[in-house]
């Protein structure tokens, strides 16, 4: 499949969508701008990034993704809150304070307020569905767990807590492993499993975000990986890749320095035992034929809004296509 023959798709159920930050943020924007319908669309969220810092408790991934669906999102920066200032961090830095990772005034009010929250008890999830309430999001956000999972990147230079080695080093250090501790023990977050379960699910969209700092946090929880082989709906992957290199961020470095083959084919390999179907940049249309799964092959670069919503409707459109196959395509079958 090559041409656009879906810009008006709309999803008549339910959609589910795995992110991380930016990348993944901007397609699930274009999914909400689809699917305005409160809690049709679902938007989990990887919390393996988070971290105390200050005294506060930063979820990243989670930000990029409130802050994309409610329009307050940076887009020239590509992260952060537009129109930010930095008088509390200048102010920090005169007190000696670290300021290796950069918080805006108004990106820390949420971070106060969440931190404060979570000391009196309250959880990510019902922390989270307040601030949708608040900024007016009418998709269901939540994290992946209310259970505290850090990824942890192992390197040439020794073991560095994620936001070490992404912000602090800017990823300069050899990727030799990556865990995810807590990971075996926490508890997907249950709104999680009750709409993989749920029968009027229509796709589960894996959004363009890093495959091993992003996505795998999310996979790496108990029945994860099973509960999508399970489910009853096309899983359908976008490719963060364009031309064998990341838009943003270290994906292809870090697939290079893990032994991953940096194209499609390194992309589908990942997801394998659950993928149904990828969507990869019109650039990599030849790389189908190495894809053992049904490919979809258009542009993927979202530079605005309106490029985030039509790559949102080619790939329910292309989801909606394999579900109404003959049979349902898996990963092993091929082509």
């Amino acid at each position: 499949m090559t041409q656009d023959t879906s810009s008006l798709y709309t999803p008549a159920g339910r959609v589910l969508a795995l992110c991380g930050g930016v990348g993944g943020a901007r397609l699930a924007r274009g999914l909400n701008a689809l699917i305005p319908t409160p809690g049709q669309l679902t938007v989990a969220v990887n919390t393996g990034d988070d971290f105390e810092h200050l005294g506060l408790t930063i979820c990243p991934d989670l930000d990029s993704v409130l802050y994309g669906l409610s329009g307050k999102n940076d887009e020239q920066r590509g992260w952060g809150r537009a129109d930010e200032t930095w008088h509390c961090l200048e102010a920090l830095k005169e007190l000696g304070a670290a300021d290796w990772f950069s918080l805006g005034d108004r990106d820390l009010a949420v971070h106060i307020e969440r931190s404060h929250q979570l000391r009196e008890g309250e959880t990510l999830s019902g922390i989270t569905a307040r601030f949708c309430e608040r900024l007016g999001i009418a998709a269901h956000v939540l994290p992946m767990s209310d259970d505290p999972v850090r990824t942890t990147v192992h390197t040439d230079e020794g073991e560095l807590a994620f936001q070490e080695y992404f912000v602090r080093r800017a990823s300069r250090p050899k990727v030799q492993n990556i865990s995810y501790r807590g990971a075996d023990t926490a508890r997907p977050n249950e709104a999680l499993l009750q709409c993989l379960a749920d029968g009027s699910l229509e796709a589960v969209v894996i959004c363009p975000s890093n495959p091993q700092l992003s996505i795998d946090p999310i996979l790496a929880l108990p029945g994860m990986r099973q509960a999508l082989r399970d489910v009853d709906a096309p899983v359908i992957v976008v490719s963060p890749l364009i031309g064998g290199r990341a838009v943003k961020g270290p994906a292809a470095k870090i697939m290079a320095e893990l032994e991953l083959s940096v194209d499609s084919a390194g992309i589908a390999q990942v997801y394998l035992d659950f993928l149904d179907g990828l969507v990869i940049d019109a650039q990599d249309a030849d790389d189908a034929d190495r894809v053992p799964v049904p490919v979809l092959a258009t542009p993927t670069l979202m530079r605005r809004q309106e490029d985030s919503t039509r790559l949102a409707a080619q790939t329910l459109a292309f989801a909606h296509a394999l579900r109404q196959g003959p049979q349902r395509i898996n990963g092993t079958t091929g082509r």
